[in-house]
């Protein structure tokens, strides 16, 4: 069953042991799991590929690579693989529900997290829940006698995250750079505060961790990212890059807005509630609100599809790692 593919989330049995011989498949679920599933589908095919083909185009540049590229690609990937891993994990919650199963989410709006701590009690949540679960508590946790002990704790799970990615220095990098920071704020305690001041270093921190992710090798990673702050490289902008940036910058700043809860805000705190519209009754109200969801729906639906035909093979990314 497609929902139960590797990449996400993370079933556990206990999470399905009981509607494996007891579910039930009704008309809300149903229609539950087809909006959940045309959401996904369009975050992969209207969004991820899109930057994709920005993110490719930055991290083949070689000595060519620009500043304004670097940042161009390395934001479009951070929308890339969010937009298409979470597309998939919507797909198959999606999926899951037209069958009766009901599946953990695995990820919370991940980029607006205050903090790395935040990060990553937002992102591929199965994966950080069954590392904590199986590798972390096992091994002490943090409720250990020595600092020492809980460090080591900690950094046994973020190598195993890395090597979990992949056979490769870029991942095992990765692992470390993010053991690194969410020690750091352990010992500051500034995942705890709860400030906005930390938006301000955590998208920075997970753009330059997502670099060292795509990249094919650490001396690529160091070259990319010492490009990014106009220390190497083919200078700061060109014509062509420029050209490449503008093109997909439709494409950036609708990845940027569907990265918020937005939509999801309005409907949960009823801002189409008949206090603002005092001439429509609310029944009609509600009928308008349903047929508007259903037709953007079906336009999603419609624009990946023609997407999708027109365009060549473009596998989940994921599915990599």
């Amino acid at each position: 069953m497609f929902p139960q593919l590797i990449a996400g989330p993370i079933v556990r049995y206990n999470t399905i042991s009981q509607e494996l011989t007891t579910r039930r498949e009704t008309k809300s679920d149903f229609a539950a799991g087809v909006l959940r599933f045309t959401g996904g589908l369009g975050k992969k095919v209207l969004l991820a590929n899109p930057c994709a083909y920005l993110a490719d185009t930055a991290f083949g540049s070689g000595n060519e690579l620009t500043t304004l590229m670097a940042w161009g690609g390395a934001v479009a990937y951070s929308f890339q693989i969010y937009f298409d891993f979470s597309g998939y994990s919507d797909m198959a919650i999606g999926l899951g529900k037209m069958f009766g199963f009901h599946f953990m989410e695995n990820f919370n709006f991940p980029y607006i997290a205050n903090s790395i701590t935040d990060f990553w009690r937002r992102w591929h949540i199965s994966l950080s829940s069954w590392f904590r679960d199986y590798v972390y508590i096992p091994l002490g946790g943090s409720r250990v006698n020595s600092f020492a002990r809980m460090v080591f704790n900690l950094l046994v799970v973020w190598l195993l995250t890395g090597f979990w990615h992949g056979a490769n220095w870029t991942f095992l990098c990765w692992g470390l750079f993010y053991f690194l920071l969410l020690l750091a704020e352990r010992i500051t305690g500034i995942s705890k505060k709860n400030s906005s001041w930390g938006y301000l270093y955590t998208m920075p921190m997970v753009i330059f961790g997502w670099v060292l992710f795509r990249a094919s090798n650490i001396s690529e990673a160091w070259f990319y990212l010492k490009t990014m702050f106009g220390l190497t490289g083919s200078g700061w902008c060109s014509p062509r890059d420029l050209f490449n940036v503008s093109e997909y910058l439709p494409f950036l700043l609708a990845s940027l807005v569907f990265c918020f809860p937005g939509f999801k805000f309005l409907l949960k705190h009823r801002f189409f509630h008949p206090f603002f519209f005092k001439w429509i009754p609310a029944k009609i109200l509600c009928r308008i609100l349903n047929i508007g969801i259903f037709l953007f729906v079906l336009l999603v639906f419609m624009l990946s599809v023609s997407y999708i035909i027109k365009s060549t093979n473009n596998p989940f990314i994921y599915f990599n790692f």
